[in-house]
């Protein structure tokens, strides 16, 4: 044989060695990556304790946001209920004023005796009917400190006294509340300081 064909015939057989080689070698590589693959499975995979508390969370987490839920639509029906009338209560309160201004005015009528007994019937029982609805009054006199949140001051005028500064010296319209909740504030004069 010539010294050719022995070398074609070696590189040939070193070829199919290299070959060989390789191809064990990436088969040894495959299933070490298989065994890293199953290995991090295994980690991976949760046990039956840990879905068991992680659904024991879940209802928790579930249970307790509904409690939730009840609470606040019990609590705002509550609240609607308390001020479901309050747009009636506000139209009914000029009515109020017309009553206690002709009550005045009748006062000074000494021949409408009856007259003033009738209408002050009404508006006591139209009164008591709202207060039994949650309405009532603000009270307000004169020498009360002035409170932004609840009064409305309608005018500053010169303090008659010193003690009178930045006090209520007279209240124009009568205030009121539908249980804690202010519908109309009391209009007031404050003395200037």
């Amino acid at each position: 044989m010539s010294k050719d064909q022995y070398t074609k015939e070696d590189e040939l057989n070193d070829a199919i060695k290299g070959a060989e080689f390789d191809a064990k070698q990436k088969e040894s590589e495959a299933s070490a990556v298989e065994d890293d693959k199953e290995n991090v499975k295994e980690e991976e995979k949760p046990s039956s304790e840990q879905l068991l508390q992680a659904e024991k969370d879940k209802y928790l987490r579930l249970f307790a946001e509904f409690e939730n839920y009840k609470k606040r639509t019990t609590r705002e029906r509550i609240e609607l209920f308390k001020t479901a009338s309050q747009e009636l209560m506000t139209v009914l309160l000029p009515i109020l004023d017309d009553f206690e201004r002709a009550l005045t005015h009748i006062e000074d009528d000494k021949e409408a005796e009856e007259l003033r007994k009738g209408v002050l019937l009404i508006y006591q029982k139209l009164l008591k009917t709202l207060e039994q609805k949650g309405l009532s009054a603000i009270e307000v006199n004169q020498g009360d400190v002035f409170d932004a949140d609840t009064h409305e001051a309608i005018t500053q005028i010169p303090a008659p006294s010193d003690d009178l500064k930045g006090k209520i010296i007279d209240c124009v319209e009568k205030g009121y509340k539908l249980g804690d909740k202010i519908i109309r504030h009391p209009k007031v004069v404050v003395g200037q300081a």
